[in-house]
């Protein structure tokens, strides 16, 4: 029988090594990586799921809209119910208990976006199937793009424009891309990333400051790669490793004064080597949206092109909604 337990501080240690252990667990789930957030900043409301006395799944989540919405993630890239090896039919009876307990606590909706199935060890979506059959639907997608590794050179998969570029790159002694993860170098980084948000009127998701804290609790995850032209920083990307199944462009920005050396490319290109080098499946560049439009799912063809410039393939983000 599965019943659910609310997450609470003693519970962080048993947490965290089974997200670390799971199937489809991210950086995201971790309540060491939730734990950045300013006390009081989001109304947590985490759960943990028990068949007896195992752990078979967490859900990191909290309450939204005056108690109305259960939504998972806030605070995160990724959300969803965090599995470990289970049968299909304990994937209905999770979500069973947890209409129920929904019920119980006077929520109305519940809303869940998972990580997409690149990220999972094994490419298992019965929680998938189970949520659709129990009358979820899925009421927002959107398009991401990912790298998938091989054996060979990357670069000869990659369309002419982008081997252009880096062989360009590759060619000028003045200019070189090395991993740069001081405090001294986020701080150099984020007036460019606010400046490269801004020319589309939005702001980073993350202040200076919480990036830096986020790079101390996890400094072998979170990884900032600059591009320098001699010794100006004129690009960089900033990337987090989600899990040994994949690494994450979260932020790439660049000084749009310096557009014509291409800096992007060069970044690119020696992210998805070291991606590689260190073992990781695949490569998300993120997603591609036009944040622009009054349609949340709009496209930006300008983004995708670019990313496809790196034989980069579309994924969907998606999430899972049911009105109770």
């Amino acid at each position: 029988m599965v019943t659910i337990k609310h997450y609470n501080r003693s519970k962080f240690d048993e947490w965290d090594h089974f997200v670390r252990q799971s199937n489809n667990g991210t950086i995201f789930h971790l309540q060491k990586f939730l734990d950045y957030h300013p006390v009081n900043q989001f109304d947590f409301h985490h759960l943990m799921f028990y068949d007896g006395n195992k752990l078979i799944a967490v859900l990191p989540a909290a309450v939204r809209n005056d108690g109305k919405l259960l939504a998972s993630p806030i605070g995160a890239s990724y959300g969803g119910l965090v599995l470990g090896n289970i049968k299909y039919q304990k994937n209905e009876e999770i979500i069973d208990v947890l209409l129920e307990y929904s019920a119980r606590q006077g929520f109305q909706k519940i809303h869940l976006t998972p990580a997409p199935v690149v990220y999972h060890k094994q490419p298992i979506q019965d929680i998938d199937y189970a949520l659709t059959f129990k009358g979820f639907d899925n009421n927002l997608h959107y398009i991401s793009h990912v790298v998938k590794h091989c054996k060979g050179d990357h670069v000869a998969e990659f369309r002419a424009t982008a081997r252009k570029y880096i062989h360009r790159y590759q060619r000028n002694p003045d200019l070189n891309v090395k991993l740069a993860n001081t405090t001294r170098e986020f701080e150099e980084m984020y007036p460019i990333l606010l400046e490269n948000k801004a020319r589309h009127n939005a702001r980073p998701t993350h202040t200076l400051d919480e990036l830096i804290r986020i790079r101390e609790l996890f400094p072998n995850e979170i990884n900032l790669f600059a591009v320098r032209l001699k010794d100006k920083l004129i690009a960089a990307s900033l990337n987090f490793s989600c899990n040994s199944q994949v690494l994450l462009c979260f932020y790439n920005m660049m000084l749009y004064e310096f557009e014509k050396l291409r800096p992007t490319y060069a970044v690119m290109h020696e992210v998805i080597q070291w991606s590689n080098a260190h073992g990781f499946q695949f490569f998300d560049i993120g997603v591609s949206q036009n944040t622009t439009s009054e349609n949340p799912m709009t496209p930006s063809y300008l983004l995708i092109d670019f990313k496809e410039q790196f034989n980069a393939k579309g994924i969907l983000r998606s999430t899972f909604r049911k009105n109770l």
